[in-house]
C-alpha cells in the first residue's frame, strides 16, 4: 500500500514540475511582449474592487449593527 502512495506522489511531482515549466515559459514570453503590464493591471484593478467592495459591505454591516443595538 505504500508503495501505490509513493508512485501516486512521484506521478503528481512529475505532472507539477512540467506544469511550473510550461506556465514560466509562458511568463517569459508575456514578458517579452510587454503584455505582462496589462495583466498585471488587469489583476490590480479586480483586487482593488474586491477591497473596496468589501469595505463599502463592511461599513454597511456596521451601521446594521448599531441600528439593531
Amino acid at each position: 500500500m505504500k508503495a501505490r502512495y509513493s508512485l501516486a506522489t512521484l506521478i503528481f511531482i512529475l505532472l507539477a514540475t512540467n506544469i511550473c515549466s510550461a506556465q514560466t515559459e509562458m511568463a517569459d514570453a508575456m514578458r517579452a511582449n510587454g503584455k505582462i503590464y496589462v495583466v498585471v493591471a488587469v489583476l490590480a484593478t479586480i483586487f482593488a474592487g474586491i477591497f473596496a467592495y468589501l469595505i463599502v459591505l463592511d461599513r454597511k454591516i456596521t451601521k446594521a449593527e448599531k441600528l439593531i443595538k
